[in-house]
């Protein structure tokens, strides 16, 4: 039973803290609308996405309003689409029509973003996933909503280093093709080990095969109230601040499940899971590196930072399980540098750098996000720093992603703009010794040992 002081407790997490459900994500199959014929594929997939994600908006708001809950975004995700254009695709152009369309059908429904522009290569690669993926820098350069995201690792199958090898080369390029507002198509474009079928935040989120026809996915978010209830505990043990990470995130999560309760009922959708991860914005104080300064860093990438960040990914997910059966997708916290101002002035002052996120990116959710890098940064460090993150996930267990962005004409120091939820970022360094050789091997690095349980 839920109690008067509960639910000004919950207010004041709102009105104070800026919590929020970050996004209410449907996930919707379109393996039905694959043909042989280009133009039928599109009217199928076009016509599928307003029969089932036509009232989401609406839906959404009507629940922001009388919960009293804001509701950021609302988000489509769809099956990989090398999946559902294989048989009508003969060139990337073909795959870029399809870009096109799912860009409209977001715009009809008022989505923010629809992601599933995916390709699932970690084993290895069909014509129609190299197609999609050659077709990348043009899809991103010509739509708005759209997001991409290729797998191409996993504990289970290795690491795909052609795929590697080719990503290093899309993401310059789609840089290049995007170069007029700051290289802003690779913030929609991320590379994974291990990526889960049900991952409602982008720029990640597919409709996994194994889903059903239809889903309803909720992120929820809430770093400003875990830094609220840190700064009330300075100086504690670390059993009370273990504790009261654990129950703030109970809290957070519990109005996210109820969120995606009355959003499954009002939309007649499944429910799915709730994603648990900390998700911050460029706003002052929904930070996930001031959660980390208030529990006593001088500054985010100090020593101690990895094991602080371990500290708030256990304890939110122990929390948010608690609150919830069904929780999914990537459900920790995330270290986007551009969307997280703490990020972002640590990165300034110096205290962090590529090499410390990619340590923390060893116990936190996802990986290297959201980090400009200069433009000129060769294809091949890139397709290096995708190998590192992606062992680091395969070797682990875990899901790892890179989202990197070589700013097209900028330097160490200079600043991106992307706006909005994506933020700014300083451009930092890269290491200046190259890696050519060693990803220009053909192939792929097997699964490590422990891969072996059948």
């Amino acid at each position: 039973m839920i109690n008067l002081f509960e639910v000004l407790e919950t207010n004041k997490m709102i009105d104070h803290d800026l919590l929020d459900v970050r996004t209410i994500t449907m996930g919707i199959s379109l393996l039905d609308c694959a043909d042989a014929d280009l133009k039928k594929v599109n009217q199928k997939i076009y016509d599928k996405i307003l029969k089932y994600a036509g009232k989401l908006v609406e839906t959404g708001e009507e629940i922001s309003r009388e919960l009293g809950v804001p509701i950021v975004n609302k988000r489509v995700s769809v099956t990989p689409i090398s999946l559902v254009g294989a048989a009508a695709c003969r060139t990337p152009e073909d795959y870029v029509t399809i870009a096109r369309t799912l860009d409209r059908a977001a715009k009809t429904i008022g989505v923010n973003f629809i992601g599933g522009y995916s390709a699932l290569v970690s084993k290895g690669m069909t014509t129609s996933d190299r197609l999609l993926i050659e077709s990348i820098p043009q899809a991103l350069a010509c739509t708005e909503r759209v997001c991409s995201s290729v797998n191409l690792a996993s504990t289970k199958t290795g690491l795909n280093m052609d795929a590697v090898r080719l990503m290093g080369s899309v993401v310059k390029q789609t840089a290049e093709a995007t170069k007029e507002q700051d290289s802003i198509g690779c913030t929609k474009l991320v590379v994974f080990c291990n990526a889960p079928d049900d991952n409602p935040f982008m720029a990640g989120a597919f409709h996994g095969v194994t889903e059903a026809d239809a889903i309803i996915n909720v992120g929820v978010s809430g770093p400003g109230v875990v830094r609220s209830a840190v700064e009330k505990v300075r100086g504690e043990n670390f059993e009370v601040l273990c504790e009261t990470v654990k129950k703030t995130a109970f809290k957070i999560t519990r109005v996210g499940q109820l969120v995606a309760q009355e959003a499954s009922r009002r939309l007649n959708v499944p429910f799915g899971i709730i994603d648990l991860s900390l998700a911050p914005t460029p706003a002052v104080g929904d930070s996930i590196a001031d959660i980390l300064e208030a529990m006593g860093l001088e500054s985010v990438g100090a020593p101690g930072t990895t094991a602080a960040l371990a500290l708030l990914n256990d304890e939110v997910k122990k929390g948010g399980v608690m609150a919830s059966s069904y929780v999914g997708g990537l459900s920790g916290a995330f270290i986007p540098v551009s969307e997280d101002q703490g990020m972002i002035n640590a990165v300034t002052r110096g205290s962090l750098t590529i090499e410390k996120l990619e340590a923390m990116t060893c116990v936190c959710s996802v990986g290297l996000d959201m980090i400009a890098i200069p433009g000129d940064t060769p294809d091949t460090t890139i397709a290096g720093i995708i190998a590192d993150e992606a062992a680091i996930g395969m070797v682990n267990m875990k899901t790892t992603a890179v989202r990197l962005i070589p700013v097209f004409g900028k330097k160490v120091g200079e600043e991106a703009q992307f706006g909005g939820l994506l933020g700014h970022a300083p451009v930092i360094p890269v290491n200046r010794f190259g890696c050519a050789d060693f990803v220009n091997r053909t192939g792929r690095i097997p699964a490590p040992i422990h891969s072996f349980r059948n």
